[in-house]
């Protein structure tokens, strides 16, 4: 393998098991590796750190293990503790949810990874030249673990994987016939999820634990579902008593999909929904004040990148102070930031300003995170990238 050597006194984050190696720490390079390929890490005084995919950029390493980590089966060992990681948190044997997120990246010690499981379908995205080269490996692996469970195995790294890189980048795929779409069950609940056209891997399933809290709090209020997409938070809300649920996106596909997931729970909900395909922003700004007591607000990623900060945290204090203004006295209003570059004081902070801007008392019920299985590796805090609050507004 080639060898890549850090700078003196560089190596404190890989003794800490940071997953990363940032090209400021590199000193040298012994040989010309291609990106995706695997490389050894040493420090300055040529002692073993690690080993890990070798890419163009900061990070220069994405580590897949440390010095005393044993290579070998390495990706069906992987895969394995990932699934028994799914398998304690009780979803993987689950009688009313049958749909999770398997591999989480670096919280699952596979950097540059997630794999989506859709009852008996994986979908992929690889983030990394390595993982995309690995596919294959991956698949044969997920195979292993999950037997005659295992339908099909979708790559959707189109969207993800770095294009510069990896020439005819395509979706399609990797195992078993050609699916398309199927329906989900969470937590009782029914979706349909479409991982070909579909965001992301085709559903938000960071948000499931929220949607539950979302439920808990639902029965009795009309509730005001923002940025929607497929209608999760409207589906519990219906589900657990809400007299009404306007839901509310840009995207005609996913208004589509939100009627559609409405339609297969009817026979769970009483109350009226609403689906209304226009600006979320422009909607909440032309609602009565009042006209809802319970109001989700779930923004796409305002911030992609550092440079962008700013603005995000702008957008984030209007749309927010916004919402706080219109809610209902006694309403309640769940918020979320899925921007990685904006952490959770940052988010909080722009919501007071919010708070204050809109001149109402305001509490916080919850602190809220992605769910367990979208799990945070500890040695690598960034992980945490959604954050939310719950607040209860006098």
């Amino acid at each position: 393998m080639t060898k890549i050597y850090l700078k003196k006194k560089r190596d404190e984050s890989l003794r800490r098991f940071h997953p990363w190696v940032f090209s400021g720490a590199v000193d040298r390079i012994d040989g010309s590796p291609q990106e995706g390929e695997v490389v050894e890490v040493y420090s300055f005084e040529k002692e073993f750190m690690a080993y890990g995919h070798y890419q163009v950029g900061s990070i220069t390493v994405r580590v897949l293990g440390f010095a005393g980590d044993d290579p070998k089966d390495f990706w069906k060992n992987r895969i394995s503790d990932a699934f028994n990681v799914r398998k304690a948190l009780g979803l993987t044997e689950s009688h009313d949810t049958n749909a999770y997120r398997l591999v989480h990246g670096e919280g699952d010690n596979l950097p540059g990874l997630i794999v989506d499981y859709y009852n008996g379908v994986a979908v992929i995205q690889a983030h990394s030249v390595g993982m995309y080269k690995s596919r294959d490996k991956i698949t044969q692996a997920l195979k292993s673990v999950y037997g005659d469970k295992l339908k099909a195995v979708y790559d959707k790294s189109s969207g993800t994987a770095p294009f510069k890189a990896i020439e005819n980048l395509h979706d399609g795929y990797l195992y078993g016939e050609p699916i398309g779409s199927m329906e989900i069950s969470e937590n009782g609940n029914r979706f349909a999820v479409d991982w070909e056209e579909g965001q992301k891997t085709g559903f938000f399933l960071d948000q499931r634990e929220n949607r539950a809290l979302v439920g808990k709090y639902s029965k009795g209020r009309k509730v005001l579902n923002l940025f929607c997409y497929t209608g999760g938070f409207s589906i519990y809300a219906l589900a657990n008593g809400a007299v009404s649920v306007d839901s509310v996106d840009s995207s005609a596909r996913a208004i589509a999909m939100a009627e559609r997931n409405a339609a297969l729970n009817s026979e769970r909900i009483s109350g009226v929904h609403s689906a209304h395909c226009c600006d979320a922003i422009d909607f909440l700004k032309d609602s009565e004040y009042g006209r809802y007591d319970l109001i989700v607000v779930d923004p796409p990623a305002f911030a992609k990148h550092r440079g962008s900060l700013d603005t995000a945290l702008r957008a984030y204090r209007r749309l927010n102070a916004s919402a706080i203004s219109k809610v209902a006295p006694g309403g309640i209003i769940f918020t979320y930031s899925c921007s990685q570059v904006v952490d959770r004081n940052a988010f909080s902070n722009a919501v007071f300003t919010a708070a204050a801007q809109a001149g109402r008392k305001v509490r916080i019920l919850h602190r809220l995170m992605q769910a367990s299985d979208h799990p945070v590796n500890i040695y690598h805090p960034e992980g945490e990238y959604l954050k939310g609050l719950a607040l209860y507004v006098e």
